[in-house]
């Protein structure tokens, strides 16, 4: 696996901000964008999974890192599962579901992947490093 120099660098980031944007782009739209509740709460999500991998990255330590990807991974599935939702009320068709739904699951399944590669990796992050360089 690659070294980021950044988080934009994050395959599973680029991966949800192309999500978000497709969840703006659905969630402005006809009955969908009047059912506030839904439209607020599946953009949350969908930013939520982009936010959490950023922030994650930028903590400098693999254990805050993997958390945060845990919240980003679970937030995946948030906007999976409100993609039912606006499916069962006729507010995406099957195939805009079907589409979203599986670059959610394509996400979160990157996102796990990216956890167990830190979790066997023993790299701590630059916070360690910092702090072993000062002793």
């Amino acid at each position: 696996m690659a070294t980021f120099k950044k988080f934009e660098d994050i395959e599973a980031w680029k991966k949800a901000r192309e999500l978000t944007k497709q969840v703006y782009r659905i969630s402005r739209m006809g009955a969908f964008a009047r059912d506030f509740a839904l439209r607020d709460q599946i953009r949350r999500a969908s930013v939520s999974i982009m936010s959490n991998i950023a922030e994650g990255y930028d903590r400098s330590g693999t254990g805050e890192f993997i958390q945060f990807l845990a919240t980003a991974k679970g937030s995946a599935a948030e906007v999976k599962c409100q993609l039912y939702v606006a499916l069962d009320q006729s507010y995406v068709d099957e195939s805009t579901f079907g589409k979203l739904a599986g670059m959610a699951t394509e996400i979160g399944s990157m996102i796990a992947g990216l956890m167990t590669y830190l979790r066997r990796s023993g790299i701590k992050g630059t916070k360690y490093k910092t702090a072993t360089a000062q002793q």
